[in-house]
């Protein structure tokens, strides 16, 4: 065997344990006893261990020595560069840090979700403050001298820095923020009104999922607290929640999971268990949720299929047609929940997420200030003040679990999705008469063979320059949403 298949080998151990991985925080999220997590937590400690003992293993130093690229194909060089950068990175971080890290954000979770549970901050601050440390010590070891967040940010977006991201959000702060004043002051739609059987809301769920592209043979739909996707290749699950009230927030929710999803299911098998059998990045993974959610599921044409789905299942619930439906569906409303949030605001809640964290690694902000600095941003912002701490600073997990630099690829993913959403209606001008009957597969194909398939293959702004024909810009976004929500609302 060859350095680069001795390397390939070793590699492919590695990405199943990190699944195995994985699968245990898939577990503790929807089925796992509450009383386990004490044990949960060694359990991940310990497979932190060996996963990062794998990951620096002097060998991969010399297998990397070893090998002529020039010898390699695009994915053999596709797998080197993975594999150099994670082997670089790994050796920066000593192991007792990585395992510490490990640990304690297992435990932070359970205490994120008691603390959040009894709207109580200060309960989760002193854990927070310790993940905080730990995420700093981490990140002061990959920058080795050089910028900490930046350094954090290439865990979810290669390539990307702070000052890149501060410059798109900047441009859409403001636009965001003039078309959302203007939005308020129009005559807002209907709201839906009436209660919506859970076990009805599920079955209709899993169809949506399955009109989607989502393969259940490969995949579950189970319920948690906060939806989310898990896994890739062969065994892709997702989530979802029910709210008696408010079924949207399960269907798109799941439509979002399922882009995730796809994703993960649509990369070349050839890639299983390879650094390239995976989503290429968060920001452009957040692209394929978004734009099934957002550009796909919400738009007037899919909404009028869904309408009549909805009629099917829940009998007359109070809408009078497909438009008003379709009104309903992209309301514009005041709320706090960003997971919650409509299309036109949801990059508000990131962007105040980003600004915030960037504060808290620098210092510039303690985490005994971040309530108020939250509260007091969110009024600036949306122009009324957070009620509770499970509305406000306690309503994400993310920073609970040390994910520091995943926030801003939610935008990012956004940005990502605009570009996309304007290549694939200038390639399939007669898209709306697929999606009027519920048939997404002309979009979804598309997006499989511009982006998903290749996996991690191309570098994150490289495989949105490809699938678009543009390097990123926030400007597609802006036209999208400045056109949807002024023809929604008779904006001028």
């Amino acid at each position: 065997m060859t350095a680069y298949d001795d390397l390939m080998a070793h590699q492919r151990d590695t990405q199943a344990l990190g699944q195995v991985m994985g699968r245990l925080g898939w577990d503790q999220e929807t089925v796992m006893p509450r009383g386990a997590a004490p044990q949960r937590a060694e359990e991940m400690a310990a497979l932190e261990n060996v996963l990062h003992a794998r990951r620096m293993d002097p060998r991969v130093g010399d297998w990397l020595a070893a090998i002529d690229e020039t010898s390699l194909d695009d994915v053999g060089r596709a797998n080197i560069r993975h594999i150099r950068r994670s082997f670089e990175r790994a050796s920066k971080v000593p192991a007792a840090l990585a395992a510490r890290i490990a640990r304690v954000t297992s435990e932070a979770q359970g205490t994120w979700a008691e603390a959040r549970a009894n709207d109580d901050f200060a309960a989760f601050a002193p854990t927070l403050t310790e993940v905080l440390s730990l995420k700093r010590e981490e990140g002061q070891a990959l920058a080795v001298g050089g910028d900490v967040y930046d350094a954090m940010l290439q865990d979810y977006e290669p390539g990307t820095t702070g000052a890149e991201l501060e410059a798109m959000f900047g441009a859409l702060r403001p636009a965001l923020s003039d078309l959302r004043a203007a939005v308020r002051e129009a005559e807002a739609p209907p709201k839906l009104s009436g209660s919506f059987d859970e076990g009805a809301q599920m079955k209709l769920t899993r169809q949506l999922a399955k009109t989607f592209g989502y393969d259940m043979s490969h995949g579950r739909v189970d319920k948690a607290v906060h939806p989310f996707s898990s896994g890739s290749g062969l065994d892709v699950r997702i989530t979802t929640r029910t709210n008696d009230i408010d079924p949207f927030n399960c269907f798109y929710s799941t439509i979002h999971e399922v882009g995730h999803a796809a994703y993960e299911q649509g990369v070349h098998r050839d890639y299983l268990l390879t650094p390239l059998g995976q989503g290429a990045s968060m920001g452009v993974h957040e692209s394929q949720s978004r734009i099934y959610e957002n550009q796909l599921g919400r738009s007037r044409a899919f909404t009028g299929w869904l309408f009549g789905q909805m009629k099917d299942a829940f009998g007359d619930f109070g809408v009078p047609d497909a438009e008003t439906f379709y009104r309903i569906v992209n309301r514009v409303s005041d709320g706090f929940i960003r997971t919650e949030a409509d299309e036109l605001q949801y990059n508000l809640h990131v962007l105040l997420r980003f600004d915030l964290e960037r504060a808290l690694v620098s210092h510039d902000l303690q985490v005994g200030d971040l309530e108020a600095a939250w509260n007091d941003r969110f009024e600036a912002d949306f122009g009324y003040r957070v009620d509770k701490a499970s509305n406000g600073v306690l309503q994400d997990v993310h920073w609970s679990v040390g994910l520091v630099g995943y926030f801003p690829t939610y935008s990012l993913g956004n940005v990502y999705a605009g570009c996309l959403h304007e290549a694939l209606r200038a390639d399939q001008p007669d898209l709306d008469v697929d999606l009027a009957a519920g048939q997404t597969a002309p979009a979804t194909t598309w997006l499989h063979t511009n982006v998903q398939q290749h996996g991690g293959l191309f570098e994150p702004k490289d495989i949105i320059e490809r699938a678009s024909g543009q390097a990123p810009s926030e400007a597609p976004l802006l036209s999208y949403l400045t056109a949807k929500f002024s023809d929604l609302y008779g904006l001028r």
